[in-house]
């Protein structure tokens, strides 16, 4: 390998763990003496995962280390503490032991700054080790990578004696040095400015667990230790080749190996290697390990990851049931709201107690590594239904979440406010290097993809459907380009389907009452023939009540110059399709559709302490805040479906908010709603409504095939 940068910019990279940094309590001050009231305070950032100006607050009071709680913590109090650090400034803050629970003393609670102190201990606070917080509660900062010009650390401790940061696997046999992932090869932490090995004497499945884990693997498997003795040994003169077996061809270099760690211990739960116990040689290391060698691990790819016949046995054992376990919400693959099958109906995990050792536990039994962050307080939005689990306290060993200690919970216990989600370490696949330009696209020379069209799990355009080789506009230069906004937060809608169920009537309406709801295109294309304005039209009308769980506001996708405004109804219209409203036969033909135009998104109601930003009046601003919903009353026009030409039987009322995928949303999955209907001609049933991802596929297939299909008829 060598130190060739662009090797090393393809290497797998985790920039992962606890750089312990100590710093002096005050600011720059001339030379001369100085005087410090009061025991003097020093401070560190600690834990896990983490960049060097980023982590749990410690400070050393009264000699002994310990914690701050997030009990009132405000961005003021952060940036004093991030002047404590050495940095110019706090950029954000982090609550509920975000980078690890500390140990020991928790000093500081309630902590009130107004920003401008120049010690943490002129702020108001509950006093020294007067706290009622667990290290649950403990705060991190988030400071500005800029130093204070001059500042002098006078509490700098030898930090590359005590720290493993970058951790990666190095390939050693050649086809493993062109394909991603990376699953097998030489531990190596980083070293000052390059790379150091640790000694295998010691090692075992468990250190290899914890290594594959933190690149994004579940499992490890055994290593043919023999076989790496050769890149152990260092060659002569130029790199070269030596055949191993008739298949396998293992590069070796010359190069001085530096063993940096010795002695790995651990027990298998930790997320990262710098958890686990450890030791550093000393002084001059080149000679060291001499019993052993570099430490190798190999890795099993989880079902998205693995390729070859590995992959396909991988698909055939996912066939052979529907998982209980999903994420949901999350913006990147690997990362979401946790969500479990249980009685054959989704629903969430309350977040109490929820930590690193149960979120691993999920990654991996959903095929990637180790936990990056147990995300609390539904940081990736709210589920709907049950709240199946909650206080769940997994060891870190447990093969599913199912075996871990929990409890069952009722709705009162928990609220979909306090919905846990994940975010797990997934491996290097390279597909970073792709580019997204900026809407000036004038420096495109050539089109590479076109009609592609994606279902938004794909890990890159290249997985998604697309015409290959035969592009459509190849030679248009860059009229075509196409574009993209990106955001880390969306919205996510969903329809309260028991208002549905609850409001559902049907009314016969006198044709000269519609003559709006026919200019606005609400009635089936046979009201076109009606005798106007006489007669009558068959209306199956309900509420809706449209919810935004994500974290993100939706908005319409047109901006205000460009909404129609319509006579009729006197109203503007901000999209063309909203929401579209169907009468399926059990095999899914529809027998009767209908749509509703965003006539007015509006905030109709909010959660407590939500306030509401939309309203339509005097044209006003359109969308719907995250913590409202919009409700379309069942007697407004257009609120309905026309079924004057559906015969008796039974059917499925489908309702699909935003269908055209016109607006960016976290979990398009939900945004569907299906009933059981049953009309007899004169009175209609509607039953069983829910959201179309809420249930298990055998349940599904259940609602879909109920009695009365096979005529279509009621006898």
């Amino acid at each position: 390998m060598g130190s060739c940068g662009t090797w090393a910019w393809q290497e797998l990279l985790v920039l992962l763990s606890s750089v312990w940094l100590w710093a002096g309590s005050g600011q720059p001050t001339p030379p001369g003496p100085t005087h410090t009231p009061g025991p003097q305070l020093k401070f560190r950032l600690a834990g896990y995962p983490r960049k060097h100006n980023e982590g749990r607050v410690e400070v050393f009071y009264n000699d002994e280390w310990g914690t701050i709680c997030d009990d009132d913590f405000t961005l003021a109090n952060a940036h004093v503490l991030c002047r404590h650090l050495g940095f110019v400034a706090a950029t954000g803050w982090a609550h509920s032991a975000k980078y690890g629970k500390g140990v020991g003393r928790i000093w500081l609670d309630n902590v009130n700054c107004a920003g401008g102190e120049k010690s943490i201990g002129d702020c108001k606070h509950r006093g020294w080790g007067n706290s009622d917080c667990s290290h649950e509660e403990d705060a991190g900062v988030i400071c500005k990578d800029e130093r204070i010009p001059g500042f002098k650390d006078s509490n700098v401790i030898e930090t590359e004696q005590s720290h493993v940061e970058e951790v990666r696997l190095r390939p050693v046999v050649s086809g493993a040095r062109r394909q991603l992932p990376v699953t097998e090869g030489i531990v190596e932490v980083r070293y000052k400015d390059g790379w150091a090995q640790i000694c295998d004497e010691g090692w075992d499945s468990q250190n290899s667990r914890v290594v594959c884990g933190m690149m994004g693997f579940p499992a490890e498997k055994k290593v043919n230790r023999n076989f790496y003795k050769l890149a152990s040994k260092s060659q002569p003169k130029q790199k070269r080749r030596e055949d191993v077996g008739s298949k396998k061809r293992l590069f070796t270099e010359r190069q001085q190996l530096n063993y940096r760690l010795h002695s790995v211990s651990c027990t298998g739960t930790e997320v990262h290697l710098s958890m686990c116990a450890f030791e550093f040689y000393r002084g001059n290391a080149s000679a060291a390990c001499g019993a052993g060698m570099p430490a190798v691990v190999s890795c099993v790819p989880g079902p998205l990851f693995a390729t070859g016949n590995a992959h396909k046995k991988k698909q055939r054992q996912q066939q052979q049931g529907q998982p209980r376990i999903r994420l949901k919400g999350g913006a990147k693959v690997g990362e979401g709201r946790v969500e479990v099958l249980k009685n054959s109906e989704w629903g969430t995990i309350c977040d109490d107690r929820w930590n690193l050792l149960s979120a691993s536990v999920v990654c991996r039994e959903l095929g990637f590594g180790s936990a990056k962050e147990a995300l609390t307080g539904a940081r990736m939005g709210q589920g709907t239904g049950p709240i199946h689990m909650n206080e769940v306290q997994c060891l870190g060993t447990e093969k599913t979440l199912w075996s871990c200690p929990l409890k069952n919970i009722t709705q009162e216990d928990c609220k979909h406010t306090e919905d846990a989600a994940i975010r797990c370490n997934i491996p290097y696949m390279g597909y970073e290097t792709l580019e997204t330009w900026y809407w000036d696209a004038s420096n495109v020379t050539e089109m590479v993809l076109s009609g592609v069209k994606c279902a938004g799990h794909e890990m890159s355009l290249s997985h998604c459907q697309h015409h290959g080789t035969s592009l459509n506009c190849r030679n248009t230069g860059t009229r075509f380009a196409a574009g993209v906004i990106c955001s880390e937060t969306a919205s996510d809608l969903l329809l309260h389907a028991p208002l549905v169920q609850e409001t559902a009537y049907i009314e016969d309406r006198p044709l000269h009452m519609l003559y709006c709801a026919a200019e606005e295109n609400c009635l089936s294309s046979s009201a076109r023939l009606a005798n106007w304005p006489y007669g009558h039209r068959r209306l199956l009308r309900f509420s809706s009540q449209i919810h935004n769980n994500g974290r993100a506001d939706f908005r319409p996708k047109a901006g205000r110059h460009s909404w129609v405004w319509h006579e009729c109804h006197r109203h503007y219209h901000s999209m063309d399709i909203f929401t579209h409203y169907d009468i399926l036969t059990p095999n899914g033909t529809k027998v009767a559709e209908g749509h509703k135009a965003s006539f007015c998104l509006e905030d109709t109601e909010c959660e407590e302490d939500v306030a509401k930003r939309y309203e339509c009046a005097n044209f006003g601003e359109q969308g719907i805040t995250v913590g409202c919903w919009d409700l379309y009353r069942h007697d407004i026009d257009c609120q309905w479906i026309d079924i004057t030409d559906v015969k008796p039987g039974n059917y499925i009322l489908q309702v699909v908010i935003n269908p055209n995928f016109e607006v960016a949303e976290s979990d398009f999955t939900n945004n569907a709603m299906k009933c059981n209907c049953k009309y007899d001609g004169h009175r209609i049933w509607v039953h069983s409504c829910h959201i179309g991802d809420a249930l298990s596929e055998e349940a599904n297939k259940r609602f879909e095939q109920y009695p009365g299909q096979l005529n279509n008829q009621i006898s």
